[in-house]
């Protein structure tokens, strides 16, 4: 145990990473499924996700036994762990999963595809005295559904009507969060302070104020992205496209960080985690369908691997079939609405 470290927070394993990578083993490979609730959620934990935000630990108990039961064969690799304290008794940690399976049952989606799949999701959780309070968690879940061979768009207006998407509920945003962020009050005053900092700017400076010449002052000339629908990307050029095709959607968006974590490795080096929150109108290319101009809100959680002060390699996830659901729910809204007008009055 190092010093500053309180063993209650991530009992009963020796280290966070232990504690992270043992009990995603102990769900999901051995389905000790009922662990969820007897010894690793809180009974009223709040899961920030896809739909919106859902409170207690019965949604996830049931997430759980219908992504097992569609991908019994499902090998998730935990690629990293980033983590901060938070305080003695809690830790937050950022967990990036690449998981392949092959969908031999039923799926949200429908009937057994038989195909392989592979997708890559980011879990953010806030860990207090050994259990998951809260919990930031983003899929690329629009590869997934591409690899089932199915259509994004259609499976999105099927989404749209059986479970209805809702605004996210993350309570206060954080005016400074360098100094403490969704998860709670940092710890400042570390080496890695600076590069922090820096990405925190870079979304300010390259997304919200579109100065996209500046990216060479916070990312490296050879710099690689893995992002949705498990494209790889290399270089200024596609890393600054990226970003454009994003908010060519959404010509008015704006990115707020929601939450910063750092973590130093012998092995992996500095590395950074951000959540954050694009917020706009759906007023541009109507790259994820008909818009009618609806607000629309993006939860992502990207890790960044830096050295010398500028990143090298990025995983920047979100959730594009997501995105499609929300587009797809005011649509039908809207349609509805017209609809009623349009009725004759008795």
């Amino acid at each position: 145990m190092k010093p500053g470290e309180s063993a209650p927070a991530y009992r009963p394993y020796g280290s966070v990473e232990e504690y992270v990578l043992g009990c995603t083993d102990e769900i999901w490979t051995d389905r000790g499924i009922g662990l969820i609730s007897s010894t690793y959620y809180a009974a009223d934990v709040v899961v920030h996700g896809t739909f919106g935000s859902e409170r207690g630990v019965q949604p996830v108990l049931e997430g759980t036994v219908t992504s097992i039961s569609a991908y019994p064969d499902e090998v998730g690799r935990g690629e990293d762990v980033v983590w901060e304290r938070r305080g003695a008794d809690a830790f937050v940690s950022s967990h990036r999963v690449f998981s392949t399976a092959t969908n031999a049952g039923w799926s949200p989606y429908g009937p057994p595809t038989h195909r392989r799949i592979s997708k890559r999701a980011l879990a953010h959780c806030l860990v207090r005295d050994g259990r998951i309070v809260e919990e930031w968690v983003v899929r690329d879940e629009c590869r997934l559904v591409l690899d089932l061979g199915l259509d994004p768009a259609e499976v999105a207006a099927r989404l749209a009507e059986r479970r209805p998407w809702s605004p996210l509920e993350l309570g206060s945003l954080p005016e400074d969060p360098l100094r403490g962020g969704v998860s709670g009050p940092r710890t400042t005053g570390t080496g890695s302070d600076t590069d922090c900092a820096g990405l925190v700017e870079m979304f300010e400076e390259v997304w919200n104020n579109r100065m996209l010449q500046r990216l060479p002052s916070y990312v490296s000339r050879d710099i690689v992205l893995h992002t949705t629908r498990g494209r790889l990307l290399q270089g200024h050029r596609e890393y600054s496209t990226e970003i454009l095709d994003l908010l060519a959607a959404f010509p008015g968006a704006r990115v707020r960080v929601l939450d910063v974590v750092t973590h130093d490795d012998q092995r992996r080096g500095r590395r950074v985690s951000l959540v954050w929150l694009l917020t706009g109108k759906y007023t541009g290319v109507e790259r994820f369908g008909a818009g009618c101009g609806q607000d629309v809100e993006i939860l992502g959680t990207t890790q960044y691997v830096l050295a010398d002060g500028k990143v090298t390699e990025e995983y920047r996830v979100y959730d594009e079939l997501g995105l499609r659901i929300q587009i797809e729910q005011t649509n039908a809204e809207h349609r509805t609405a017209a609809l009623r007008e349009q009725a004759p009055r008795a």
